[in-house]
């Protein structure tokens, strides 16, 4: 499955499917939630957060390329990603795109 964030695939003529989306909402234990609120006093990465939203962002990708498939996709373009916070230490992320097969 191709991905990119681009309208168009270069060289490939494109039949559109339709919207596909994935989604999910992580959280990290309570531990690193404490350890990452101590880092915000002195300042830096917060890296347990980091690692969190790569996962979450990994996850949607992952449902987003399987409801594609499921649609008999070759490649989701326009490829965007947001994300919110639901409450502390917890946010959602979605990655969506256009499904389309070659032509």
């Amino acid at each position: 499955m191709i991905l990119v964030n681009t309208d168009y695939i270069s060289g490939k003529n494109l039949e559109m499917l339709g919207l596909v989306k994935g989604s999910t909402i992580q959280s990290k234990n309570i531990g690193k939630d404490i350890t990452q609120g101590f880092k915000t006093l002195v300042g830096g990465e917060l890296r347990a957060y980091n690692e969190m939203m790569n996962e979450a962002r990994a996850l949607a990708t992952q449902r987003m390329v399987e409801e594609a498939a499921q649609m008999g996709a070759d490649a989701v373009v326009n490829i965007r990603y947001a994300s919110s916070a639901i409450m502390a230490g917890a946010a959602e992320v979605i990655a969506y795109g256009t499904a389309v097969r070659f032509v």
